[in-house]
């Protein structure tokens, strides 16, 4: 799998994941899930580089866990 094929399967990885946590946050309220799921589905178009976007990924994914809504 070379370099271009990988960072598009990737991307397209985190983005489904995104699109999970926007209807997550957008059916139960909770606005951080909501605007994870924004930056899950944007980032990927930003990102060059496969370790990159899967850190970033990896790190978004994580901040619903750590980030209080109140």
């Amino acid at each position: 799998m070379n370099d271009t094929s990988a960072l598009l399967f990737t991307g397209l990885l985190f983005s489904s994941i995104g699109m999970g946590y926007l209807v997550y946050g957008k059916r139960q309220k909770h606005k951080i899930a909501f605007y994870t799921g924004i930056g899950l589905i944007v980032y990927p178009y930003f990102v060059s580089s496969v370790p990159v976007l899967i850190a970033l990924g990896i790190g978004l994914m994580l901040v619903p866990r750590f980030v209080n809504p109140d």
